[in-house]
């Protein structure tokens, strides 16, 4: 009988915590959505009624947290994202839009001189700018920021610059550390290629349209088909020419 009672004893016990351990994990993916996770949609050239009913469609939220101004844009259409187009999120995650404004505006220019790229390229986002070319130069801190230019002239830390402006960056860089590897652009539009180059230290060359692109709405849209040099390893700042279609039956897989 005692047994007995210390058996049945065990296994209640043993049960209990089974029990307990069960409803642990399914509180803690109740709370963290463990395992619920989608792929961020490409909002890019949508207008903000547009974005929000794709958000609907892929379970995940939109909001307009920014603007830029880009001249050959249409006025109110997604421009950027963040996260960007591609990246894994959970499910009811807010996906933040800069937009193309109707009208020009002027933001602040700030002192990027010291930062690193991944910084520098941070912060011109926050202030609605663009980072252009990276120009390498001899020095001991490699991707330490040197010199800030717009449209060619030194852009001063406190001059007023049109939003959605590109900024050219000076760039450090030592001897050892001088090489990159090419990233795959295949299929990523071209606003998320110049990206991922960044990403990189590379620098976008030549960019050819097929014909089909006639618009500027349709470059924005267009994907890369083709590349120079993926995979191979490149000096920092080299330039990677793109192939850009609408076509998606040219998209490898």
């Amino acid at each position: 009988m005692k047994v007995n009672w210390i058996v049945k004893n065990l296994i209640g016990g043993v049960a209990f915590f089974v029990l307990l351990l069960v409803g642990i994990s399914i509180g803690l993916n109740l709370i963290t959505r463990h395992g619920k996770t989608v792929v961020a949609p490409d909002f890019t050239n949508l207008s903000v009624a547009e974005a929000q009913e794709v958000a609907a469609q892929n379970e995940v939220a939109v909001k307009v947290v920014d603007s830029v101004f880009v001249r050959r844009l249409a006025g109110g259409v997604v421009y950027r994202q963040s996260p960007k187009a591609g990246a894994t999120v959970k499910k009811g995650r807010s996906i933040f839009l800069t937009i193309n404004s109707i009208v020009p505006r002027k933001v602040v220019m700030p002192n990027l001189f010291g930062y690193s790229i991944t910084e520098a390229r941070s912060e011109l986002q926050n202030r609605g700018l663009n980072l252009g070319r990276l120009q390498y130069v001899r020095d001991i801190a490699t991707n330490s920021v040197l010199g800030q230019y717009c449209e060619g002239k030194e852009a001063k830390a406190g001059d007023l610059v049109v939003s959605g402006s590109t900024i050219d960056l000076k760039v450090g860089v030592a001897k050892e550390d001088n090489e990159t590897t090419v990233p795959r652009l295949i299929g990523m539009k071209y606003v998320r290629a110049v990206d991922a180059l960044h990403d990189r230290f590379l620098n976008v060359g030549q960019v050819r349209f097929d014909k089909e692109v006639r618009t500027y709405a349709d470059s924005v849209n267009a994907m890369v088909y083709r590349q120079d040099a993926e995979g191979s390893a490149k000096p920092l700042g080299s330039t990677i020419n793109i192939y850009l279609t609408l076509d998606s039956s040219k998209i490898p897989e």
